[in-house]
């Protein structure tokens, strides 16, 4: 089995720093619905790992955050994509669990769930959590320069050990023709 993790916010839709609170506010990124598509007819099995803070901080409910995917999914349906579990921790950052990105607990249990071992399994994130949570987890580790991506490159092109582990590219669309070729 073929696994790929993506996380969310930042990736497949727009971010912002307001916190995504909404169906309405929901708004896939040019490409990311297309690209997920595509990594379900390549054969892989494609899982979101995302950090929901709003939950814990009161932005929104379970409710909302299931009218979001909702939403994603049946955006996909009509390019031809899907999406095959979603986890999401819904703590705070001071909660102090172990599945909150940068922890690798999401995708321990990603592996755990889907019976893979994580070495196999590409983590396309945003941000440099996504990425400790990828090393920490012995995941292969993308980046994409689309939500908080700008900032985390600079923060890996300033620690010279890391800037030759990771791959960068412009979007999920640019990680997928990448991965499929």
């Amino acid at each position: 089995m073929k696994v790929i993790v993506l996380d969310r916010d930042g990736v497949i839709n727009h971010d912002s720093d307001a916190y995504i609170k909404s169906a309405e506010e929901w708004i896939p990124i040019e490409g990311s619905l297309e690209a997920i598509a595509r990594l379900n007819h390549g054969g892989y099995t494609v899982v979101i790992a995302s950090n929901q803070s709003g939950l814990a901080r009161g932005y929104f409910d379970i409710e909302a955050l299931s009218l979001m995917h909702k939403k994603m999914d049946q955006l996909l349906a009509k390019v031809g994509g899907r999406i095959d579990a979603v986890f999401y921790c819904p703590h705070g950052p001071d909660d102090a669990c172990d599945c909150r990105k940068p922890k690798p607990g999401m995708l321990l249990q990603i592996g755990q769930r889907f019976n893979v071992p994580l070495e196999e399994v590409i983590f396309i994130g945003d941000s440099v959590s996504d990425l400790k949570a990828a090393s920490d987890a012995h995941a292969q580790a993308m980046l994409v320069r689309t939500g908080k991506g700008l900032k985390a490159e600079k923060i890996l092109r300033a620690e010279c050990k890391q800037k030759d582990l990771v791959s960068v590219y412009d979007d999920l669309a640019a990680a997928v023709t990448a991965i499929l070729r």
